[in-house]
């Protein structure tokens, strides 16, 4: 991790394939850390049962595209095939130099466009990363499941983006396993990381 220069806050990076509990984990954190900020992202997928507006901006494809060409997206990517998810500048660099932390939820193409933009590079803003690990390939396909009813193609497709992503957890500052029914246990390893004792 970069260190943060004098007044800065910083952008903390959770990570890791679909279905391993991301998102429960900024769940619980909204809940114990209201003062850090929370960053929606951009997403041309279509909203899931009882989704509200906390995590995302959900845009059409003519609406994403105005995004990009206003460079108003600090990073985007095509997830699974056909979403467009984007990383909104506005909603990340102005509360770094305002001294917050910043969490946000990230696949792998997120993390490494991140890591790689000129805002990031060479200590400009400091960065973590926090790869979170699942206990097996069957807690990812059984999360997903419940999420979502999916074909066998899709499942297929999700399979191997998981092998892909997993792979990247030793590029990241830090791992922890989420372990199934001990998402307290795991949301205290993530602060931990985030806000080391002194």
């Amino acid at each position: 991790m970069e260190q943060a220069k004098k007044g800065f806050g910083k952008l903390v990076l959770l990570i890791g394939p679909s279905g391993v509990g991301k998102s429960a984990i900024v769940r619980q954190l909204r809940q114990s850390h209201p003062e850090f900020h929370y960053p929606r992202s951009a997403t041309t997928r279509g909203r899931r049962p009882h989704e509200g507006d906390e995590m995302y901006y959900f845009v059409s494809n003519d609406e994403f595209d105005k995004l990009l060409a206003d460079h108003k997206v600090l990073e985007w990517a095509i997830v699974h095939g056909h979403d467009r998810y984007a990383t909104m500048k506005d909603e990340i660099i102005p509360h770094i130099e305002a001294g917050k932390i910043v969490l946000r939820e990230v696949d792998v193409q997120g993390f490494l466009s991140i890591q790689n933009s000129t805002l990031f590079k060479d200590g400009h803003h400091p960065v973590q990363s926090i790869f979170i690990v699942p206990e097996s390939t069957g807690q990812l396909i059984s999360h997903i499941e419940k999420r979502s009813p999916m074909t066998p193609d899709e499942l297929h497709r999700r399979l191997q983006s998981m092998e892909k992503e997993l792979a990247y957890a030793d590029h990241c500052d830090a791992r922890v396993l989420n372990k199934e029914g001990k998402l307290k246990e795991t949301v205290r390893d993530v602060e931990n990381i985030i806000l080391p004792a002194s």
